[in-house]
């Protein structure tokens, strides 16, 4: 019996001994084909580390990580990535066709191929402008085949930890749920807030040079409305374009307004850019940034959104060109002869 003993415990012995710990760290090696830039920016909110490219495109390095989300960038192109320390990743992708040809090999390579397959089926199924086109039988089938695609991806994963499983499953449905609210705000784009309804108007509006402007004081003209914020850098972008465009049409019957939608903490900020900038127009700041009954009225999800409306308070566009596109020009060309 004791012999029997001792062999069970120099047999336990010898496993312990061959049990190979859990790495603390990330091991991340791989392969770019026509690589455009030297190096690699993977980061997160709190975590940025830059991995160094070789000349024949390899890369290799290692990385100690909170567990959860990161992006990868080599400047141009960004990829989702899933690390956990213990992981050791391989990944090729060549940048002529960087979504389609990501590929993970390795300890971790599932979870990082999923992600790569929902970003690849993001930018295509669920991309495609015709899917707004479809009746809304059409449409729910159409989403519902993409969220299954997914799902079922999910539930046949052997190696997933079930924590990145709960957290894209919930992914998944906020996916279904962006799609249809942005198709519900399409659909009354298209049947509400058409040319020539009456326009949903916004009231008692601070203004920058002081007192209350509401839409109904700009009766009378064309009003081309700027919807934006100072943190929003697409609507900075637009400024020294709506700037030219005001120039334009300065002594022509149309009045420019930009609206800010900055929080109330924002408030000062809003009054200094406005200032700096020299912005002219009519300057106004929402009474209550995305809670206003204007934004909800028009189904501003997001800025700059662009607004035109004729003298006597009817839709032009509900989602007017910016002043960045020919169309602008174009459009008040023919309505302001």
């Amino acid at each position: 019996m004791k012999k029997i003993f001792y062999i069970l415990s120099i047999a336990f012995i010898g496993l312990a001994f061959n049990v190979v710990p859990v790495k603390d760290y990330v091991a991340v090696t791989g392969k770019i084909t026509n690589p455009t830039s030297d190096f690699l920016m993977i980061q997160s909110r709190s975590f940025s580390k830059k991995i160094q490219v070789k000349q024949d495109g390899t890369f290799s390095d290692t990385l100690k990580v909170e567990a959860g989300y990161y992006r990868l960038s080599d400047g141009t192109e960004a990829l989702n990535l899933y690390l956990k320390n213990g992981y050791e990743l391989e990944l090729t992708l060549d940048t002529k066709e960087f979504d389609g040809s990501i590929v993970f090999q390795g300890m971790g390579a599932e979870a990082n191929n999923y992600l790569a397959s929902k970003n690849l089926l993001l930018n295509t199924f669920f991309a495609d402008d015709s899917l707004f086109e479809l009746d809304k039988i059409g449409f729910d089938k159409k989403v519902s085949e993409g969220s299954q695609i997914l799902t079922t991806s999910l539930t046949k994963a052997k190696t997933l930890d079930s924590i990145f499983i709960e957290k894209e499953k919930k992914d998944v449905s906020a996916i279904v749920k962006y799609y249809s609210e942005s198709y519900n705000d399409n659909h009354y784009l298209k049947t509400v807030l058409v040319k020539g309804a009456k326009a949903p108007k916004f009231i008692g509006y601070e203004n920058y040079n002081g007192g209350k402007t509401s839409l109904e004081d700009l009766n009378g003209k064309y009003v081309y409305i700027d919807v934006w914020a100072t943190w929003c850098g697409p609507c900075k972008g637009e400024i020294p374009f709506l700037k030219e465009i005001e120039k334009t049409y300065h002594s022509k019957n149309i009045e420019f307004v930009s609206i800010s939608v900055d929080e109330l903490k924002d408030h000062g900020k809003w009054k200094q850019m406005v200032k700096e900038n020299e912005l002219s127009g009519v300057q106004l700041y929402s009474d209550k940034n995305w809670s206003s009954q204007f934004v909800k009225d028009y189904k501003i999800s997001g800025i700059p959104r662009f607004i035109l409306i004729d003298p006597v308070g009817n839709i032009v566009s509900a989602d007017a060109p910016r002043p960045s596109s020919k169309e602008l020009k174009a459009l008040l060309d023919e309505l302001i002869k």
